[in-house]
């Protein structure tokens, strides 16, 4: 590892990404370290070295990605088979996942060369399907529903072997205490501070008015399986937004958490609390 070489990974797409990171690299150069991306963005900007995606990932000190929460999440879920730190700037809307805002860009990438900050660390949901031998993480979430619009799902699930009910709703989400501000927070969900480790079940739009989002041990190992077996109408699984795979033929879905943690840079200053007054307003 060279613990002055630095992984940049940008959201392009924005049209406020790139205007800053110029100066990004120029700060970095300043400090003593060294900018390399991903060969695909290969001579885009000038005092970056180019090179193959999986071995600047291994070698560099951490990660800085330049964008929304997407960009942060995407970045973390390459990160963790590394087990590097990611720090996010915010170039997005909310940036829950951010812990710097454009504006304070010189002032915290200094802390972070005086080693003025911390590490913090968030669970993740190891998914597994039956019959595959691939294994998939979510950061946020992952959701079981059905393909198409105006149909329930009728899903048995069990917790460490004992049944924990069956919900008949538009779907499921089982989320870490991060994806709580994502996809389950707009189903109604709870909000869960990402230092308490649980796993969160949020029923999308139940059949019951008695079916309400509960807050699981983080040791609860989950199967799920839909009871329509012959239902024509798949069932999706999809993990952080992405759809993985169609349940159709009783195909069970394992979900437990994972071993493998996604790391962030931080400062202790941008508390969760903090975070989350500014982004939804809570404070006058």
């Amino acid at each position: 590892m060279d613990s002055k070489t630095v992984l940049l990974m940008p959201n392009l797409t924005r049209e406020n990404t790139e205007e800053k990171m110029v100066p990004l690299i120029e700060l970095l150069r300043s400090e003593g370290f060294s900018s390399v991306m991903d060969q695909r963005y290969s001579g885009r900007f000038s005092g970056v070295k180019y090179g193959v995606f999986d071995q600047l990932l291994q070698n560099c000190a951490f990660v800085i990605a330049v964008g929304g929460d997407g960009t942060i999440l995407h970045s973390a879920k390459h990160a963790i088979f590394y087990d590097k730190p990611v720090l996010g700037i915010n170039t997005g809307r909310l940036g829950y996942l951010a812990q710097v805002e454009p504006e304070q860009m010189e002032e915290l990438l200094k802390r972070v060369v005086r080693g003025d900050y911390t590490i913090q660390q968030r669970m993740l949901l190891e998914v597994r399907v039956e019959g595959s031998q691939t294994v998939h993480y979510a950061m946020n979430d992952a959701v079981i529903a059905k393909g198409d619009l105006g149909r329930l799902v009728d899903l048995e699930i069990m917790g460490n072997q004992q049944p924990l009910g069956n919900f008949r709703a538009d779907g499921v989400i089982f989320s870490t205490p991060t994806g709580s501000t994502a996809y389950s927070l707009s189903a109604g969900g709870p909000i869960v501070d990402p230092s308490i480790e649980t796993i969160l079940m949020t029923p999308i739009c139940p059949h019951s008015l008695d079916d309400r989002a509960v807050l699981l041990s983080p040791e609860m190992c989950l199967e799920v399986r839909s009871r329509f077996v012959n239902n024509p109408a798949a069932v999706l699984l999809s993990v952080d937004g992405d759809r993985i795979a169609s349940l159709d033929g009783g195909r069970a879905v394992q979900i437990q958490r994972a071993k493998l943690r996604a790391k962030f840079i931080s400062f202790p200053e941008r508390s969760f609390s903090e975070i989350l007054s500014k982004k939804l307003k809570l404070r006058g």
